[in-house]
């Protein structure tokens, strides 16, 4: 069902997303154990992104949140605004602080390079040249669908050994009563991080993780431990109407400010911020407030006014424009 904008408003947590992206899934499934209401929007799995790079400014990657008219880019920040709008129940238990952004790099890093290899020899020949093309100049990479297969053995080896991290854990835990969660007696940030390459690898390379989980049965118990959790289904909304209520809406009010920074940034400059890794696409605009955890640089667009665009500084670069 198409829902308007009688359902979302300029309070609402609206989510662009697209089903199969694991980075969606793992706030979705922040949203689920939060049990909050939110909107979905879908977004394209490529480029072009018409309804996306207003609100971002060019950052193309999956998923964006969107509060009225504040964008929040990146799966770690995002858990972060989540979390400070809406801190019960708290996924920053007691043990995760801290240690789940530690975790994040390590899920979102290396262990998920080993899950697109796996994903990609197991479903590459259905790709179509679109989707390569797109992903290719996302990269800076060939897509080159042999390489990919004389690659995989050795892909999977490495995904195996860092699953079996989460095995330890969870065995661990058993003497120390929290051997149902990676760390605390409830799922908490922790989890939402590692989950996510365990459900990619099992949507789209089912082969392989029934072959790693057999051997892994703690494993296997915690990801259907989460996977069972049940939250809010969301409203869903169009690309359009996300628009139109970002043009409606005004920035969440924040200090206009920047604690010590190593390059003297100051607000009003104008600054550039971009991911350090791929899709290093740069977004321009004049900097509201900068932190060790967060930048956010206004921008004005025909499509959506003034809207206020959210970065974690752990990932980003960012430098004078």
């Amino acid at each position: 069902m198409e829902w308007g904008l009688g359902m979302a408003n300029a309070h609402s947590i609206i989510l662009h997303q697209y089903d199969s992206s694991p980075f969606s899934e793992k706030i979705r499934l922040a949203l689920r154990l939060k049990n909050l209401a939110w909107s979905q929007v879908d977004i394209p799995m490529i480029m072009p992104k018409p309804d996306v790079i207003p609100l971002t400014g060019g950052y193309r990657r999956t998923p964006v949140l969107q509060i009225g008219a504040d964008i929040y880019c990146d799966t770690a920040l995002i858990l972060r605004e989540l979390e400070q709008r809406f801190p019960m129940p708290t996924l920053n238990l007691p043990g995760h602080e801290g240690l789940s952004s530690m975790v994040a790099a390590w899920a979102d890093g290396r262990w998920f390079q080993a899950s697109v290899g796996i994903v990609f020899e197991a479903i590459g020949e259905g790709l179509s040249d679109e989707f390569r093309q797109d992903r290719q100049s996302m990269s800076g990479r060939l897509f080159n669908t042999e390489t990919l297969k004389e690659t995989a053995p050795m892909l999977k080896d490495q995904w195996r050994a860092q699953l079996m991290w989460i095995e330890e854990r969870l065995a661990g835990g058993r003497g120390a009563g929290t051997g149902d969660w990676l760390i605390s007696t409830k799922p908490g940030l922790v989890d939402v991080h590692a989950h996510m390459n365990v459900w990619f690898v099992n949507l789209l390379a089912r082969d392989f993780f029934e072959e790693c989980l057999a051997h892994a049965p703690e494993a296997r118990a915690w990801f259907q431990r989460l996977n069972a959790i049940e939250g809010q289904s969301p409203d869903v909304l169009g690309s359009k109407d996300a628009l139109d209520i970002a043009r409606r809406a005004a920035p969440r009010l924040v200090s206009a400010s920047a604690s010590y920074e190593p390059q003297g940034f100051g607000p009003g400059e104008t600054v550039m911020t971009a991911p350090d890794d791929y899709a290093r696409d740069w977004v321009t605009g004049e900097l509201v407030h900068a932190d060790a955890h967060r930048i956010i640089l206004r921008r004005k667009t025909d499509e959506c006014e003034t809207v206020h665009v959210h970065f974690p500084r752990a990932g980003y670069l960012t430098r004078r424009a």
